[in-house]
């Protein structure tokens, strides 16, 4: 690659390609490439959680629970809920019931820059 200093030219387009140098690519073997890198995202597999709340207790008071014993939480009724992924918060949520099973109403994606920020 030339410098301000070296007045000699870039190598031509074509041999950028040719040597596989970065962003050198644009034809059906490039996006083949992207396509294949991506399928191997896809199969990442992630944890999502999503909190209800949370709550400290001493393990005496752990071991005094039993069925029927209620546990109270953080969070107020109604409150957002955080959803996790790998235990990192990606989005904000309400809690819903469909089919009789419990889900989460996506309010808020957490925007890329605040999860960069979560994660210094």
């Amino acid at each position: 690659m030339a410098t301000p200093a070296d007045p000699s030219p870039e190598a031509p387009p074509e041999a950028a390609r040719q040597s596989g140098a970065p962003g050198g690519g644009s034809g059906p073997q490039a996006s083949s490439a992207a396509s294949a890198n991506m399928e191997f995202i896809l199969d990442v597999p992630l944890e999502v959680t999503v909190e209800l709340g949370r709550t400290k207790l001493l393990v005496h008071e752990l071991l005094k629970l039993g069925q029927g014993s209620v546990v109270e939480l953080s969070k107020l009724a109604g409150e957002t809920l955080e959803i996790l992924a790998n235990q990192k918060l990606v989005a904000r949520g309400e809690a819903v019931v469909v089919n009789d099973k419990y889900g989460v109403r996506l309010t808020e994606v957490v925007s890329p820059m605040e999860r960069i920020q979560r994660l210094r």
